[in-house]
């Protein structure tokens, strides 16, 4: 019975089945910032990268402790810095995306309760092709801006 398995298994990864996008994908340093209390909504941030030779896009987030996750975007408008959501977030081919501050990022909307620092959020990514990998972020404290660098006087 073991051989059959063994065979059955090769069978299965020889018919050409064609990997997911999740399959060819990686994140590294996934984490959420740390929100204030009575904040309801917070940001997760990540490094995603493809390892395949086909462009993939990220088409949904979710995650168990906010009612709504939405892929976003920071744009200027008219001077002033807003957050707009996305439909996707493209990776291509043997590339990454950096999700970042002031930058793309997966935003939790209307958090059910407030997170501690060092906290595991459960972050699922979907793909356009249907797949879809899990993440586990740590809930980090936002680092301090830099100080302005202040300009001598002559």
């Amino acid at each position: 019975m073991k051989q059959l398995s063994v065979v059955a298994a090769g069978l299965l990864l020889s018919t050409g089945v064609p990997a997911g996008a999740a399959d060819n994908v990686s994140v590294q340093d996934p984490n959420v910032r740390l929100a204030p209390p009575s904040a309801p909504a917070t940001g997760a941030f990540m490094v995603i990268r493809n390892a395949s030779d086909k462009d993939v896009r990220v088409v949904k987030a979710d995650n168990p402790v906010s009612k709504a996750t939405e892929l976003h975007t920071q744009v200027s408008e008219g001077g002033v810095m807003k957050m707009r959501p996305v439909p996707a977030i493209e990776i291509q081919a043997k590339g990454e995306v950096v999700l970042k501050p002031g930058g793309i990022h997966v935003m939790t909307i209307g958090l059910k309760s407030a997170m501690q620092e060092g906290d595991t959020v459960p972050i699922t990514l979907t793909f356009d092709d249907g797949s879809s990998k899990q993440v586990d972020a740590r809930v980090v404290r936002p680092s301090p801006a830099p100080a302005p660098v202040q300009q001598k006087q002559h």
